[in-house]
């Protein structure tokens, strides 16, 4: 089939290469020349892992290319997906410009030809199904005038899952597929577009062969609202869900229980599940946050005032400045002195700095008037470009970072970190003190090392043994 995708951000582009490796034609447009220009180079604006490897092997199957030319490619496509930003407005709604302005231009590129299929792949508000369907109608009418012949469409929503530093897996061996349509011709082409992924047949690229008894993707079939209310919900869960184990941490580290401990046993209960039950500095990134507000947002628009998800709001951002009590537990003061932040971006497998828990670490501990150290595999360059106000010591290492500091803050656990030299850290430092903001390390081996080690919800120390009472 032949699709376009509009937006060469992170979900357009990862969205198009992998619709273009399975076979399909794809044209992605962006209003941005400068960054088409990059991508036509193969100079990626986005690090993840596999995407320039999967770019190279969809241009030889399917094909892919990248345009500013946005009529062109809606008027030649089968289906065109919009995947454009819809950044928070300051009342926590979403801001929909950008996907008006998308929606109107498809409209006005459409013609008699042949019927085609609108899709919401970027995350938008309960509702935005039907305001597209609206837009494109006004598309065709500024374009073709009121008298011309009849354009068909119909309108999907097809929420993305994906998550930064494991997104082409994520597209290629979906935990799910989910389309809401109201029209049954526009859920057939998507049906038809989706077929390989679904039966799972097609051959994995050879850097990321498909998961040992990988089956077939379950397709769950909606309506538009009820697609659109399902990528909401689900990461509001996976929030408040990293949320309760922050709270839960910061009980056991005033009752002298181990979280780590307390979440492995409650994950294990089938109900529960083991994932994102990680206490730490709390989550990051451009989605959780945003599509929490948003769909607070829209629940207040209908009249119903959202408890739950308020507070989930509040204890991701009391958790970050946890790091900064630990500092001053150990340190007292923190004025001169020199702390070492090992990470930048939100999570691993990214370069990607969105409500990143470091840049408010970093920000708080520069204005009480400490010196930063920082290294992060991947994101530094990016954090210069986009911060540059930020005054910090951009380290080429971990041990370079560590070299003199009072203390090391682990933020983003990095892989490299696990094979870090701890007992190499504690010498370099001024002094030994290591608070681990994601539990990344036994707390046993740290100390071993001669570190000071504080995690979150982590015993302070080991308890001493005893014998029964006599």
């Amino acid at each position: 089939m032949r699709v376009t995708v509009i937006g060469t951000g992170y979900v357009g582009t990862v969205t198009g290469a992998c619709l273009s490796y399975l076979g399909h034609q794809v044209t992605c447009v962006d209003v941005d020349a400068g960054k088409i220009a990059r991508l036509q180079r193969g100079d990626l604006p986005i690090y993840e892992p596999y995407l320039a490897e999967l770019l190279e092997l969809a241009a030889t199957r399917g094909g892919i290319c990248f345009t500013t030319a946005l009529r062109e490619a809606v008027a030649g496509s089968d289906v065109t997906f919009i995947a454009v930003g819809t950044p928070p407005l300051p009342t926590g709604e979403s801001n929909l410009c950008y996907l008006e302005a998308a929606a109107r231009g498809i409209g006005a590129a459409m013609d008699a030809t042949r019927y085609r299929v609108v899709v919401n792949k970027s995350t938008v508000p309960v509702g935005s199904g039907n305001l597209v369907e609206t837009l494109v109608r006004e598309g065709i009418r500024e374009s073709n005038g009121a008298g011309g012949q009849e354009i068909c469409f119909g309108v999907a929503s097809n929420p993305e899952f994906l998550r930064e530093g494991s997104a082409i897996s994520d597209s290629l061996y979906p935990d799910r597929i989910v389309l809401g349509a109201e029209e049954p011709r526009a859920l057939e082409t998507m049906r038809e577009l989706y077929a390989p992924l679904v039966e799972q047949q097609f051959d994995p690229p050879p850097f990321l062969p498909r998961p040992a008894g990988r089956g077939r993707a379950p397709l769950v079939v909606t309506s538009l609202t009820s697609a659109e209310s399902i990528k909401y919900a689900a990461n509001a869960f996976l929030a408040m869900k990293i949320g309760f184990a922050n709270e839960i941490a910061n009980i056991c580290e005033r009752v002298g229980a181990d979280v780590v401990q307390v979440m492995q046993g409650i994950g294990l209960d089938s109900r529960i599940g083991p994932k994102f039950l990680n206490a730490g500095l709390g989550w990051g990134g451009s989605c959780f946050g945003k599509d929490v507000q948003s769909l607070m947002h829209t629940a207040a628009e209908y009249g119903y005032k959202a408890r739950l998800l308020e507070a989930t709001l509040e204890v991701n951002s009391a958790q970050r400045q946890l790091v900064i009590q630990k500092l001053q537990e150990k340190l007292f003061i923190l004025k001169g002195r020199t702390v070492a932040l090992l990470g930048l971006a939100f999570k691993p497998g990214t370069d990607d700095l969105r409500d990143a828990p470091s840049l408010q670490i970093a920000g708080k501990l520069i204005h009480m008037g400490a010196r930063v150290n920082v290294y992060d595999p991947i994101a530094m360059e990016a954090c210069k470009e986009q911060y540059p106000d930020l005054k910090m010591q951009y380290c080429g290492s971990a041990l370079e970072a560590a070299a003199g500091a009072d203390a090391v803050v682990l933020v983003t656990e990095w892989e490299e970190f696990r094979a870090l030299d701890l007992k190499e850290m504690a010498g370099r430092a001024a002094r030994p003190i290591l608070i681990d903001g994601r539990n990344f390390y036994a707390p046993e081996a740290a100390r071993a090392a001669g570190l000071d080690y504080s995690g979150i919800g982590r015993m302070a120390a080991a308890p001493a043994l005893t014998g029964p009472r006599r």
